[in-house]
Parts: structure tokens; C-alpha cells; sequence
């Protein structure tokens, strides 16, 4: 996702999630922003700052539901880079302005819930996994571990395996031989 300058960041994700009623997970970001307030849980009762002048973002990750669901379950965090190497980050809380052209990396899920773990028993019951079983987790009452068919030669075409994956033969034959290494 490309968001322009001058921008608020954060807005313009959560309105992409809500009219396009999809889920976001942002992986990361590129770009510099002119204005952030940050919520730094490390500081002394995790203090609100917020700072002008230009920044570099070094990682920006996050999360959009579309509605409804709660505050608090989406938004960003932000790391950035000040003019004299300075880093300062924490979870956005008001405006991330863009200062130009901004390279958001996401992915974006259709039919996006929120979900509240763990299940509740009768949540389980519903599903038919009560009794605590978790299937596919050995030893957890569930299913029975399955392994997938081992693969012979790592999906090298039939001519090209010989014996356990080894190559029968050379499938990038030299006009000459190979030099040793």
C-alpha cells in the first residue's frame, strides 16, 4: 500500500479495513513521517509524548479489524529514526502524518473476526472438542500425528531421482568436467 504525504497513516488503514470489511496485518513500512504520538509503555506511567520534525521509520507493524470490533484491538506501533540518530518508539495513539509517499507492506485477510482466547467451555462443547482435546497436537487427546509422504528428490522430476532423492545423473551435464572445489 502506498500512503501519500501529508497523511494520516493510521486513518487511512483503518478506513481501507472498514470499507473494504477486511482484516490488515501490517509487516512493515517504509518512509518518513513529520508528526507521531507515541504511548511508551517502558516510560513512567507509560507515558503519552508526542513529537514533531522529521523521522525515519525503521519498523512500523500492527494490526486493523473491521468492525466491530473493540478498541484496543487494532492500531499501530512505530519505531523511528531522529535527525541525530536518536530512536524513539511505542504504540501510536494519535496521528502518524506521512512527510511523503509512504510504503505500507501488508497483508490483508477476508472475513476477518476478533476472538477472545482461550475458548470458552461451552464454546468447546459447541464445536465438539470438549474434554480439552486440541486435535492434530500429540499427546493432547486429539488427533493422531500425521506426517506428510516424504518427497523423493525435494520435487525433481521422476527421471532426475534415483534412490532416496540422490540424482541419477547430472541434470546441468558441463561440456567439461567440473573443476574441484
Amino acid at each position: 500500500m502506498e500512503v501519500a504525504g501529508g497523511t494520516d497513516i493510521t486513518d487511512c488503514i483503518a478506513r481501507f479495513a472498514r470499507r473494504r470489511q477486511r482484516g490488515v496485518s501490517i509487516l512493515s513500512g517504509a518512509g518518513s513521517v513529520v508528526g507521531v504520538t507515541l504511548r511508551q509503555p517502558s516510560a513512567p506511567g507509560a507515558a503519552v509524548v508526542a513529537l514533531h520534525g522529521r523521522f525515519e521509520i525503521l519498523s512500523l507493524t500492527g494490526a486493523f479489524l473491521p468492525g466491530p470490533a473493540p478498541p484496543g484491538s487494532t492500531g499501530l506501533t512505530v519505531y523511528l529514526s531522529g535527525g541525530q540518530g536518536q530512536v524513539v518508539g511505542g504504540s501510536v495513539v494519535g496521528p502518524l502524518i506521512a512527510a511523503g509517499p509512504v510504503m505500507v507492506v501488508a497483508a490483508t485477510f477476508a472475513n476477518a473476526t476478533y476472538e477472545r482466547l482461550p475458548l470458552s467451555e461451552e464454546e468447546l462443547a459447541q464445536e465438539g472438542e470438549g474434554q480439552g482435546q486440541v486435535p492434530g497436537i500429540p499427546g493432547a487427546g486429539g488427533l493422531p500425528e500425521q506426517h506428510p509422504p516424504p518427497l523423493p528428490g525435494f520435487n525433481l522430476p521422476p527421471n532426475l531421482v534415483h534412490n532416496g532423492g540422490h540424482l541419477s545423473h547430472d541434470p546441468f551435464p558441463w561440456p567439461h568436467p567440473r573443476p574441484p572445489f
